[in-house]
Order: structure tokens, then sequence, then C-alpha cells
């Protein structure tokens, strides 16, 4: 009998079935709530090489800097939430927005679970980002890629748990920065691609139900067809603020200067870092939100993370060089801090390395402040990441001190080492690794304060089990 000449009552049957058998992540796509034996990165190429190489390529597990944050810890739940992009085996390139959890008490990692199936997009711009609410639910965020491929929000079942998620909304959404405000609600920071890169936010008292895209950020000369920005952004409590660069005409290739807004009351004013309230979207290339002036000395600027000092004035970390290409015609990529002082912008330079897409994270303890990040340039050098080193410094930024090495010996370059939000050891910050030269196989790392590295198992037997201590990126 053919499926077509079944008696109608069996297909009600089937229909029953089919109904509550649905997986509890609202949309029936292909590895949505599939447990995985492994942490296994994406691999990804941009495809825009010269002599030197890719403009950025290799494991990209945790990228971009502009999906944030990527990992939460939770006091009440003794956890670290933390998702990336990963992919199904070591010999495909097959985007799948994962999440897992680091138990502080038993110190063992849960297997991988997939968020959301890519269906067969390799792109690391759609990776996930992270929120948690004052309840205990988890909520993943999966940036979209302009108007080409959707974003979507997922909330968990149950709070503290990763096993099911329920989705929520579909919609346009690039670069998501979700930040939770204690008592509001939800603040979402994220891009739209009208034509242009343009920043945007929304609220939500639940997460369920969201307010309007509003637009932040459009600044276009009049002599440009296009414009353009990046993002990055932090939370203190109330205050949520981002830091942000200009494309001229709309060139991602030559993005430059430093601009910063905040707002204390949940978005309904946005203001500059001395309090003057801005009508949004600011759209002048000379607006009071400027910080540092770069466009002139034809310099490039690329942020990379946000932080607070002692006194609650913001600090943004930024690498920058004269040219886009990878290689040494563009010369070595500093690595900078700008800081409000309480009086004014002040830059600070760390270090150099050898590509603008090195990407690293900030930390600020009281008078200590530390950064880490692929500025070590082996072993594949121009390519984008290379071995991890950290960097201190006690006189608020001023000077920087080289304190140790993490990678080393390194099969392949390490890049994109982020912060881990609420963070503690030994899970502090967490990255991939990957050859920018070639497609290879991308392994995931967590590390602690004190420079010591663990690897997040690339197979696993068991449903939690624990990561071994690495001394040999070798393999």
């Amino acid at each position: 009998m053919s499926i077509n000449n079944l008696p109608k009552r069996i297909w009600l049957v089937f229909l029953l079935v089919a109904a509550f058998s649905r997986p509890t992540y609202g949309q029936d796509t292909g590895l949505n709530g599939s447990m995985f034996t492994g942490y296994k990165g994406i691999w990804f190429t941009l495809g825009q090489f010269s002599e030197y190489g890719d403009k950025y390529s290799g494991g990209l597990g945790t990228y971009t800097a502009k999906h944030i944050p990527l990992a939460i810890y939770s006091s009440e739940a003794e956890k670290t939430f933390f998702v990336y992009g990963g992919t199904r085996s070591e010999d495909e390139k097959y985007l799948l927005c994962m999440i897992g959890s680091y138990d502080h008490r038993t110190k063992k990692v849960s297997r991988p679970i997939v968020v959301h199936d890519k269906e067969g997009v390799d792109d690391p711009h759609d990776n996930p980002s992270l929120a948690m609410d004052d309840k205990g639910y988890i909520w993943v965020f999966v940036s979209g890629r302009g108007r080409r491929r959707m974003g979507f929000k997922y909330r968990s079942t149950k709070p503290y748990e990763i096993d099911s998620f329920e989705l929520i909304t579909e919609e346009e959404m690039t670069y998501p920065q979700p930040k939770f405000i204690e008592g509001k609600g939800f603040l979402n920071l994220f891009t739209k691609y009208t034509g242009l890169r343009e920043l945007y936010y929304e609220t939500s008292r639940d997460g369920v139900t969201w307010t309007e895209d509003q637009k932040l950020v459009g600044i276009k000369r009049p002599e440009d067809k296009q414009g353009g920005h990046y993002q990055i952004s932090g939370q203190l409590g109330e205050k949520v603020v981002f830091f942000f660069n200009w494309h001229p005409d709309g060139n991602v290739d030559k993005r430059t200067n430093i601009y910063y807004l905040q707002t204390t009351d949940f978005g309904s004013t946005w203001t500059t870092i001395t309090g003057e309230t801005l009508n949004v979207p600011v759209s002048d290339l000379s607006t009071p939100a400027l910080a540092a002036e770069f466009f002139s000395k034809e310099v490039n600027v690329y942020i990379k993370d946000v932080n607070f000092d002692e006194n609650g004035n913001p600090v943004a970390l930024f690498v920058s060089g004269p040219g886009h290409q990878p290689g040494p015609e563009n010369g070595p990529r500093s690595w900078s801090v700008i800081h409000w002082t309480g009086e004014s912008w002040a830059i600070h330079k760390i270090t150099e390395s050898d590509q603008n897409y090195d990407s690293g994270s900030l930390w600020i303890e009281g008078n200590e402040w530390t950064v880490i990040g692929p500025t070590e340039n082996s072993p594949q050098i121009w390519g984008a990441g290379g071995e991890l080193v950290m960097w201190k410094s006690t006189d608020k930024g001023k000077t920087w001190n080289r304190v140790k090495q993490i990678t080393r010996k390194s099969a392949r370059n390490h890049n994109y080492a982020r912060r881990v939000a609420n963070g503690t050891d030994p899970f502090l910050y967490f990255w991939a690794d990957g050859n920018p030269n070639e497609f290879s196989k991308s392994k995931l790392y967590f590390g602690d304060s004190k420079g010591r590295a663990w690897s997040l198992p690339y197979e696993m037997k068991k449903d939690e089990q624990r990561p071994k201590r690495v001394r040999n990126f070798g393999k």
C-alpha cells in the first residue's frame, strides 16, 4: 500500500505524532537540539587574498569581536555557559551555532548542543552571542547576515540548563550584543545592512515582546554614496556603552576614527561621555561623540573589547594600522587602549603584531589591567592570529609589560581570545586555533588568570568530561 492510500484514521495518527514530536527549538531545521561528541570549531576563509595571504581566515569559532558576549559565568549555577561557531567534523565547513557549559564544582564540561543549524552556511559572521536573565534562563542570539540570512533569538526551556531551547523570534539582526539589565529587561545592540552597516538597538521587558528597531548611528558625508560602522559594547550595571568606528563611503577596508555613546536609562536617552544628550540617529561626522580622530592620518581602526576602570570610566582595546591588506607593506599593527580619564580621552600603546584581525580581550581589576591576545606572530606569520600572550599594566594603561606567553610551539595560529562576562577562574576566557593559510581542524581552549590553558575535548565519550591541561599546542 502506498503512503498516499493510507486510511484517513491512520493519517490522523501520523499528524498527531508529528505535532507532538517536534523539537522544543520551535524551528524544525536540521540538527537543532542535537548533542555532539566534542568541541570542533568552524574554519573559514574570507577569500580576499593578496601577496601575503587572506585578509583573514583560520579557526573562527569565537569570531567576531562584534558578537558580545560569547560566555557568561553564573554564580548561582556555578557554571560558565558559552556559545561558539562549531561544525560537524574536521573535514568539512558547516556552521552550527553551539552551546556548552563548564561546571566549576566538578571541573567538567558538558557535551555541546546545537542551538541552531545554519543548514549549509559556513560563514562565522552567523555565530551566536549569549545573554542570561534574572531567572536563570539562557538566551542565545543567533546572528544573521544582513538581509540575506535572518537572525534568531532562542531561550532555554529551563533555568541554568542548556538541554533544550525554544525559538522566540526570527528577524533581521547582525552582530547581536544583548545586555540584560536587572529590573528592566534586555537592551540589544545590533547592526542592519540598509545599503550600509548602520547601528540599531531594541529593548524588551521579558525577551519575548520587543520594541521596534531604532537606529542609533548612521553617519554619511554628503559626498558619500554609503556609510557604515562597527561597534563594540560593554555594560556596567545599568550603564550600557559602545565604541564605534566609521567606514568612509561604506568602505570597511578604510574603517577609521573612534566614537563613543552611552545610556544609563535603558536607551531612553543616549549621551556623550560628558553627559551631553545626543539626538539619535547620530549622522554628523564631527559629532560630539567623537573620541579620537584617525581619518586625516589615514589610519585604520579595529576595536576589540570594552571594559571599565575602578571609577567606572570606559576603556576600549583596539588595533590600528595604515592599511587593510596583510603583510609588511602596512607595517606593524599597534595594540592600544583608549581611556576616559575623567577629564579627557587618553590613548596608550601596548605592543605590536602583524595582522589587523589579531584579536584579544581586556580585563581591569583595581589597578591591574590585563590584555590577552595573539601578539606573538608565529606559527603562521602574516596570517590572522598567532601565539597568545598576556600583557599587564599597573599604571592605568600607560605602560605595559609582557608577563607570560600562554601558547607555545603551536601547530596552528590562535585567535579571538574572548573574555567571559563575570568570568572566574579557571574559565576566564576562551578561543580557537586554526591554520589561516590552509583548511585545517580547529580546536577550542580556555584559560585562567595565571595563563594556564585547557583544551575543550575534541572527542567525548561521556556526557561530561574533564578538560585536559595543555602545555604542548603542537598537535
